[in-house]
């Protein structure tokens, strides 16, 4: 068992030091999209463009590096999905 240890620990140190401090935040925290706090759009700012496209915005909150959104179509169907936080894109299987 100490063959397969080791060099697993020597792999998760490499890792450690090859990767930028904020990289490993960032995957640990769950912000896989990495975009910077302070480029996120307001969720007002999104609410209004996902109202341009016809969606009724019913919930937003911030959730693993995106905007979780509950609203509906304007065929009455109810969605929930992540929105990116940078461009208000929609982003469908984001957290499956």
């Amino acid at each position: 068992m100490r063959n397969y240890l080791i060099p697993a620990l020597l792999g998760l140190f490499l890792f450690a030091a090859a990767t930028p401090a904020a990289a490993i935040e960032d995957w640990i925290s769950g912000n896989r999209l990495n975009v910077p706090r302070d480029q996120w759009l307001s969720p007002t700012e999104v609410v209004n463009k996902l109202s341009a496209q016809g969606y009724k915005v019913q919930e937003i909150e911030a959730d693993d590096g995106a905007y979780e959104v509950e609203m509906v179509d304007k065929n009455g169907t109810r969605i929930e999905t992540h929105v990116h936080p940078a461009t208000a894109e929609l982003l469908p299987g984001y957290d499956d």
